[in-house]
């Protein structure tokens, strides 16, 4: 009975809103609002696709870390969701595709406008970047530098020169020339039964040997329509865009910053994480030692990377 307590009071929970003009979800364990008695918000800005629900066993586990006093949060990235059945991707679809919501710069300005919406102006942050997110996370900071933002956690940090790491120079010839082709996948996919789906899902994530399962649920849901065409769009836009790293937002936050390199990691190799700590050397900066992939989320969410100290 009291494990059953545990699990109910740690559970994560899901709102669905509109940010920046285009459908959100949000992620939450602990308070489901913020006053002014919320002293500190963990919140989670996740890599690309931006589906919280991959996070979903990851928050839980930070939540139960910090003995479940501080709200944690993972905020999607704008249209990365699955629309519930009362609501569309975009409110206005002239505003969208002026902002450009979708594309990198808009999921900034996106996560910008839900800090400012949705966080009393006195509430601390602890901000959680994994991949694209701590890319992101630079970019709240050299963009807002009044937020109050205590400590700046980057895991596995695409910040610099992604089109050309082993994974960038694969992939970016699909996302940047054959992006209708990868559209045109999509919907063929998005048009299969969800059980057909989620087969495929565990098929192609067979090798991962202990497969979360909110991660298949959440994967399902990304093929059931035009998230997965808008994280192809944003993956585009940071093959071209995320180039040099942003020493200057670094130097700046230095002391605020831990940064988590995996040892085998093709998106971010570690060559950037020798490059890094060579040029800010009483930076906080770290190998994994655990083996950990880039989308630890498969299958290492309950194992909080690098065990860091976050306050």
């Amino acid at each position: 009975m009291e494990n059953a307590v545990m699990e109910s009071r740690d559970a994560a929970r899901t709102d669905f809103i509109y940010c920046y003009g285009a459908l959100t979800e949000v992620l939450k364990c602990g308070a489901a609002h913020l006053d002014t008695e919320h002293k500190v918000l963990v919140l989670i800005i996740p890599g690309n696709p931006g589906v919280v629900g991959f996070y979903r066993t990851f928050i839980q586990s930070l939540y139960t870390i910090f003995g479940c006093q501080y709200p944690v949060w993972a905020v999607s990235h704008a249209g990365h969701c699955m629309p519930p059945a009362s609501m569309d991707m975009v409110e206005d679809d002239s505003s969208t595709a002026e902002l450009d919501t979708f594309g990198l710069n808009g999921q900034i300005e996106h996560k910008l406008a839900f800090l400012r919406k949705h966080v009393p102006k006195k509430t601390s942050l602890i901000l959680v970047g994994h991949s694209i997110g701590c890319y992101i996370i630079l970019e709240i900071m050299r963009r807002d530098p009044n937020l109050k933002i205590l400590k700046g956690v980057m895991l596995f940090p695409t910040i610099e020169r992604m089109a050309l790491t082993p994974q960038g120079k694969a992939i970016t010839p699909v996302l940047c020339h054959l992006r209708y082709v990868a559209y045109l996948s999509i919907f063929l996919i998005s048009l299969l039964p969800e059980r057909v789906k989620s087969s495929l899902v565990k098929l192609v994530l067979g090798r991962v040997g202990s497969l979360d399962p909110a991660v298949v649920r959440a994967t399902v849901g990304l093929l059931s329509g035009d998230s997965a065409a808008n994280a192809v769009y944003m993956g585009g836009q940071e093959m071209r865009k995320v180039l040099e790293r942003d020493n200057m937002t670094i130097k700046k936050n230095l002391e605020k910053l831990i940064f988590y390199y995996g040892a085998t990691d093709h998106w971010c190799p570690v060559q950037y994480y020798h490059e890094i700590k060579k040029d800010f050397p009483t930076g906080d900066f770290r190998l994994c030692e655990n083996g950990f992939r880039h989308a630890f989320v498969l299958d290492a969410g309950k194992e909080y990377p690098g065990n860091a100290r976050l306050s």
